[in-house]
């Protein structure tokens, strides 16, 4: 997350938040933050929530994903909101949404569904 210049100011259980800031490193070719990059927050933030609800014994996988682009990243920032659908023993089903923010305003960019998969007995590193 250091090389695009994330942050995670938000954790909860069964909830994170994660910032990017708008810079040309992540941008593509038209000046929006790249596609790539909303992936990756997306699926970073939901599954951060997915580890506030498992044991300290356990980690995650993210096992799949659907994301829909629904507007252009484009803005001073982005926020990606991750959280807990369900959370269960093996699967749990998480949901993030990516926001750009200019000012004060957000806009709605991106919309994720995720399964995670819990690895009871494996800690993170």
């Amino acid at each position: 997350m250091h090389l695009i210049r994330a942050s995670m100011p938000v954790i909860e259980h069964g909830r994170t938040e994660i910032h990017v800031p708008h810079w040309d490193g992540v941008e593509q070719q038209h000046g929006f933050v790249h596609g790539g990059v909303v992936g990756m927050i997306a699926d970073s933030a939901a599954g951060y929530a997915a580890m506030t609800v498992v044991p300290a014994t356990a980690s995650v996988l993210t096992v799949e994903y659907k994301m829909n682009l629904v507007a252009p990243a484009d803005g001073e920032k982005l926020i990606a909101r991750g959280s807990v659908l369900r959370p269960g023993r093996t699967l749990i089903v998480t949901r993030a949404e990516v926001f750009a923010v200019t000012d004060t305003r957000e806009t709605l960019c991106a919309l994720m569904q995720q399964t995670i998969m819990v690895m009871h007995g494996k800690a993170e590193k």
